[in-house]
């Protein structure tokens, strides 16, 4: 083996020593290992969780149809059914003239922002987030203006315009800390 064969496998060899040992120190000096952030929504604050965004199939679901259509719901129901949503009550309800009407609790607040894509984010949840809904599910009211859901395409662009909710006034988002 020549002479500079053997330099450079010393300084490799002294390379993987130091950062060897680097990690050793970095790693027993931590400090965050003891950080505690499930504590750190102030008092009377609701927790939620705005990310990341649940998939369909954990997603639970109610419709109700407000349109003078017989069987709206079902329709729509068999459709969200076959896009993996967990649908569980369908009815029908009050007339509504809006395309969507969303509403759901502090558990449900990062699902209604993948129900509302199915609508290409045209459902009116304005006002459909309810602090005192301790459901997990997001009730979806179909109105006269509904034509049909979104295609997987556009919902996924739906989604990536949407993006992620944000923690409504009164709640804490404890996405970041677990």
């Amino acid at each position: 083996m020549s002479l500079s064969r053997v330099r450079a496998l010393a300084i490799v060899g002294a390379l993987v020593v130091c950062a060897v040992v680097l990690a050793i120190v970095a790693v027993a000096k931590d400090k965050q290992s003891s950080a505690n952030y499930v504590n750190t929504c102030p008092a009377g604050t609701i927790k939620v969780r705005t990310k990341p965004l649940p998939l369909e199939k954990s997603i639970k679901i109610n419709i109700y149809n407000g349109t003078s259509t017989p069987g709206l719901a079902n329709n729509v129901a068999d459709q969200l059914k076959d896009r993996k949503f967990v649908v569980g009550e369908v009815k029908d309800t009050a007339p509504f003239d809006g395309l969507a009407k969303l509403h759901y609790g502090p558990k449900a607040l990062a699902a209604a922002t993948v129900v509302n894509a199915y609508f290409l984010g045209k459902a009116d949840d304005g006002s459909g987030y309810d602090q005192k809904d301790t459901s997990d599910a997001v009730d979806i009211t179909i109105g006269s203006k509904y034509t049909d859901l979104g295609t997987s395409t556009d919902v996924h662009q739906a989604i990536a315009q949407l993006g992620n909710p944000s923690p409504p006034a009164g709640t804490c988002d404890i996405s970041k800390h677990g």
